[in-house]
This record gives C-alpha cells, structure tokens and sequence, in this order.
C-alpha cells in the first residue's frame, strides 16, 4: 500500500525588537543569566503588561507578505500551563482573534508550484529557558534563566497541506527567507530566533480522513526538519503496516542519533483553558496605521528576483540565487551600480564571492571587500586591463591586505600587457620551442593549440591579453 504524508507546520519568529513585547527589558541575545527581567516579565504580583506597538507592526508586515487578511481588532488571551521557566503560570497569547488569518505561502517542488495556507499569524510572548548542565550544577538540578521571558514572537501555523518533508523545507525556506527581507526576524534557527515544530501523520493514498497525528520539536535547523520529517513518516508507516497504532504523542528530534523520542502525550487547545487576558485591552488598528506599514512594506524576494531578470538581463536561476539573502542581492546591486557588465558581477558573486563566504563562514556584511572596491577590480577585468586570473590573485591580496585592486597591480606588478609586439614576441618563442607540438597541430591535433597557449601564458607570467595571444598564435600556426 501507498501512503501519504499530512504535515503542518507551527513555526515560532522570534521579533527583532529592542525590547520585550510587554516590558521595557532588553531583548539582547546572549546576555548573563537573569540579568534582563523585571517585575512585569516575571509575573510579580500586580505588574500590568503594556503592549509594545512594534511588535503590532511586525506582525502586520508579515501578514500583508503572506496575503494574510489582517484583523482590525484582535484579544490577547492567557495559555494556561505549568512549566519551572513560566513564572506566571500562563503566557499572554492569541486564541479566538489573532491578529492574521487565512494566508499563504507559495513553494516550489519538482517544477511544481503550490499555495500552503496560513490559517493564522498571532502574536505572544516567550517562555524562559531551563538549563540542564553538569557544569553549571550537580546532582542533576536544573537552573533557570528568565532573560527570554517575555520575548516578542510570532507564531505562524499552517494548514495541514504539506505532503513531503522537502516540500517543509521549501515552505520554512520561503518564510525565513520572508523574515529576513522584513527584518522582523533575523531567522537564525541555531540561536532559537526562528523554531519549528511539526505536526505529521500518514494516510493511505486517495484516503481523505486524516490518520493520527503526532507532533515534532527541538529541530534546530531545516537540514534537522527534513530529516526528522522522513524519520517519523517511514515510523508511522511501519507501525500501520505492521498492525499497530499510531499513538498520539509529542516527540523530540535527537540529531545526534537520527530518531525522535517520545516526550509526552500530545496537548489539545482546551487543555490549555485560554480566556481573555483581563490585563490588556483589544488591540485596535486603523486605517491609517494600516496605510503607514503598507507604505514601509520592502521590496520582498520573488519581486526582486523578477526585477533582476528584467532589469539586469539576468536568468531565472541567476536572479533566485543572488535574492535568496537580501544582503548578497544589496551587495550585488551596490556593485552594479559602478560595474555595468552585470554577467560578470553576478558570476563572480556566485562564484568567488560565495566560495569565500562558505569557506569562511561568515555573512556578506563581514566581508572585508566594500562593493565599490569589487566593482574597481571587475572594471578592470571587463576592460581587459586585467585577465581573469590575475583578477583572482588580486581578489585574494585584496581580501588579505584591504587595498584597492590599482593599488595592489601598481606594487605587484600585475598590469595586463596588451603590447601587441610585446606577446608577438612570446609567442613566437613559444613556437620555436616546441616544434613537435607545432606539427602536431598542423597535422590536425587541435588539442595541442590549448597547450601552446598554456605555454604562451606561463612564459607571460599570467599577464598577457589571452585574446591577443589567442589571435596572434593562431595567425601564426595557419601559415
């Protein structure tokens, strides 16, 4: 028997916001231990929320990207559960009226192009972090850090639409990709800024009822999503087909051995017995607060890449490639904007420049090379003042040193010779260095003319025009 995959995903963004969602606390990755907390984000008695407006807009801009119809009056309600690291004994959330409903996001899988719905975008706040480390502690205490309560987050939930762990990976590719183009998150699922918890069951093919569900956490990274995914569908189908019952559970994904654990029974929404949080009023959004974030909305990945092509003549691959971070396409457009040959950049972007970054792991914006230094040392190459490898070697003494390409080709003495009198002359003692290569060429050996160019430019030491040298030695050899 065929079966099908049913996967939906809740994905939590943590917001780039300066302070908590309901406090004036920092929200600073990495600080000591509960040194950014207060009486309101520890649940003291009688500390009253007050809703941070940012974290109102955010939600709103992702909405307005997901085609979300945004609610002009939401409720925060209380989630009722007992963990050490939730003070209050609940979290301020959204229940029956969050802020976003009824969205999309467009994948891409196998050629084939599919809407996966949002049924909702609300905003809460987080939970503390419990820390279960021998070298902090012994006799297997925990500790507690309160620095992430109160933390601003979006939760993004999908319907159950999914059908493949890769698909899972282009949708959480596509939404990351979206929150880094706003800059309301900066989608790092290492750091926990961007969480993914997955809900999956299996069906037989062509069945419409779902089968049972179980649920995935702790996947800190997408390679970890689709992995864990494929994991608990052959799991599940295993179980089916050997008779038993799919158990509806939480699960933990532990990487290091390939397998999901069992952690608890799986919560339903009436477990939590949400009310409205009596603490805090409806949130009101008018026209012309709408009408402000619609004006600020950034110019977002798919737009961009369609611009690329049109604008810069670039193909579709080329254009997804340099828009899937907005860095990378900032930097590309910076440098075009004082290099007109846009082939090149984007080839060199894609290919030096890429290389370099993954090599060195870092980001673009660490880059020690400006866009304007680039765009110098690819003029140089599109004038044909410098060849390719020597713009290489420049590319890399650059990296090293910080100086401009002119500079460094004044003090290595790297300039480009387009004498034509001066290649005439190497290449005329390549010939007569190597008559047997010469008559194998004449008698028909074309490969060997690739050779004797080899030779033309090591005796150059790389700085002859290849083109001039090309046109010279063939002129040569035909007579």
């Amino acid at each position: 028997m065929s079966y099908e995959a049913v996967i939906g995903l809740e994905v939590h963004a943590q917001l780039s916001t300066n302070s908590k969602i309901f406090c004036g606390c920092s929200t600073d990755f990495g600080a000591e231990p509960n040194t950014q907390i207060c009486p309101v984000c520890t649940g003291m008695p009688g500390a009253l929320p007050v809703l941070n407006r940012e974290v109102v807009s955010f939600a709103m801009k992702l909405g307005i990207a997901t085609h979300s119809k945004i609610r002009r009056e939401s409720r925060f309600a209380r989630k009722n559960y007992f963990y050490p690291d939730l003070p209050k004994g609940y979290q301020i959330s959204q229940f029956e009226a969050p802020i976003c409903e009824d969205g999309y996001i467009e994948v891409e899988t196998e050629g084939r192009r599919r809407k996966i719905r949002l049924i909702r975008i609300h905003m809460e706040e987080d939970a503390g972090k419990s820390i279960h480390d021998e070298s902090y502690v012994e006799d297997n205490t925990s500790l507690i850090d309160l620095n992430r309560c109160g933390v601003p987050l979006l939760e993004i939930v999908s319907a159950p639409d999914i059908r493949s762990p890769q698909e899972a990976a282009q949708y959480l590719t596509k939404l990351r990709q979206m929150v880094r183009y706003l800059e309301i998150c900066d989608g790092d699922m290492e750091k926990g800024s961007l969480r993914c918890d997955a809900n999956i069951s299996v069906r037989p093919a062509g069945q419409h009822a779902y089968g049972t569900r179980t649920e995935l956490k702790n996947m800190n990274s997408i390679t970890n999503v689709e992995k864990a995914l494929q994991y608990e569908i052959n799991r599940q189908i295993t179980l089916l087909e050997s008779g038993e019952q799919v158990i509806q559970e939480t699960l933990s994904w532990d990487a290091d051995n390939g397998r999901a654990v069992p952690m608890r029974g799986k919560e339903e929404s009436h477990d939590y017995r949400y009310f409205p949080d009596p603490d805090l009023v409806p949130v009101v959004i008018d026209s012309k607060w709408l009408d402000d974030i619609m004006q600020t909305m950034p110019e977002l990945a798919e737009d961009k890449k369609n611009r690329f092509v049109s604008q810069y003549g670039l193909s579709e691959y080329t254009a997804e490639v340099l828009t899937a971070s907005k860095d990378i396409a900032e930097f590309f457009e910076e440098t075009a904007g004082h290099c007109k040959d846009y082939r090149l950049v984007s080839n060199w972007i894609m290919g030096e420049v890429m290389r370099y970054l993954n090599e060195s792991k870092i980001d673009i914006d660490q880059f020690n090379i400006t866009a304007e230094q680039f765009a110098e040392l690819l003029t140089l190459q599109a004038e044909d003042k410098i060849n390719a490898n020597t713009a290489k070697k420049l590319f890399k003494e650059m990296i090293k040193t910080g100086k401009n390409a002119k500079q460094l080709i004044d003090e290595l003495g790297l300039a480009q010779i387009s004498d034509t009198n001066i290649i005439e002359e190497i290449v005329d003692k390549i010939i007569a260095s190597h008559p047997k290569e010469v008559e194998s060429y004449k008698a028909g050996n074309e490969k060997v003319f690739g050779f004797l160019i080899g030779q033309a430019m090591r005796e150059s030491r790389g700085k002859a025009n290849p083109q001039i040298v090309n046109k010279l030695l063939k002129n040569k050899l035909s007579h």
